[in-house]
């Protein structure tokens, strides 16, 4: 079974870590990871975190602010089943 790939941008290790623990695939919030990414997880939505404006995805877009890594974990569960 191929793993579902989490974009995750820097500097939310523990994030990064649960999902994983999760058994999910995490990369990095980058133009050409974002292609394969089922869904992102941001620190917050107020700033444009993905900064890529020729880059185009239906992934959802998740935010971790005021969360604890395990709920973004469900949200992530819940989001792309």
């Amino acid at each position: 079974m191929t793993l579902q790939v989490v974009a995750v941008e820097e500097g939310l290790s523990q994030i990064s870590r649960a999902l994983r623990d999760a058994g999910y695939e995490v990369t990095k919030l980058k133009p050409e990871e974002l292609k394969k990414a089922r869904a992102i997880v941001v620190s917050g939505i107020d700033t444009d975190v993905l900064q890529f404006q020729d880059v185009t995805t239906e992934a959802p877009v998740i935010s971790a602010e005021g969360r604890t890594a395990e709920e973004v974990v469900e949200e992530v569960k819940r989001r792309i089943r």
